[in-house]
């Protein structure tokens, strides 16, 4: 299994492992899917855009986006059959001036998808609840798990598998594979 930090990405092509990004508040995890490939990439967006500010590239949406998809298309994914699903947008606080960091960064996501012509296919979003979302590379599987309900497949992944069905159990495997966030 690979933890995906706040600010991190990760993109695999092993067939066994698990890419999961915990405790989405207000920040989106972007889970993109290339099943025939067997390529999947999930970064762990914090703000909607960089205004030039530095920081790791999965920070912000407007730098996450292209990066995510030039390392999966470095790997061999092709960008026409990405299935993606975005998680997390929750309005964890209510702030005085009505800010909605989750809102806003759900559309500064969706604005970059968009850019760079990456459909939006399942989205779990918003609410005021925590939510995990977990890619099973191999069988091309999304899931969503809000805090104290049972996981929801947003994208159900390779034929035979089911919407609403538990994904099965991937392998663990170490942290290692995470690039981003300064580690590779």
């Amino acid at each position: 299994m690979a933890s995906v930090r706040m600010a991190e990405m990760a993109i695999s092509a092993d067939p066994a492992e698990e890419l999961v990004a915990l405790g989405l508040g207000s920040c989106i995890g972007l889970a993109i899917v290339d099943r025939t490939a067997g390529i999947a990439g999930l970064a762990h967006v914090v703000l909607p855009e960089s205004n030039q500010t530095a920081g790791p590239a999965g920070k912000f949406a407007d730098l996450a986006i292209p990066e995510l998809i030039k390392r999966l298309l470095a790997l061999g994914a092709v960008q026409r059959r990405f299935e993606t699903a975005l998680v997390g947008g929750a309005r964890m606080f209510e702030l005085s001036g009505g800010l909605d960091i989750g809102a806003r960064n759900e559309q500064a996501v969706r604005t970059a998808l968009t850019l760079a012509k990456v459909a939006v296919h399942a989205a779990q979003t918003g609410g005021n609840q925590g939510r995990t979302v977990r890619v099973h590379v191999g069988e091309g599987i999304v899931s969503s798990r809000t805090a104290g309900t049972t996981p929801v497949v947003l994208l159900p992944g390779r034929p035979g598998a089911r919407a609403g069905d538990p994904p099965r159990a991937a392998a663990v495997r170490p942290v290692g594979a995470i690039i981003g966030g300064g580690r590779r």
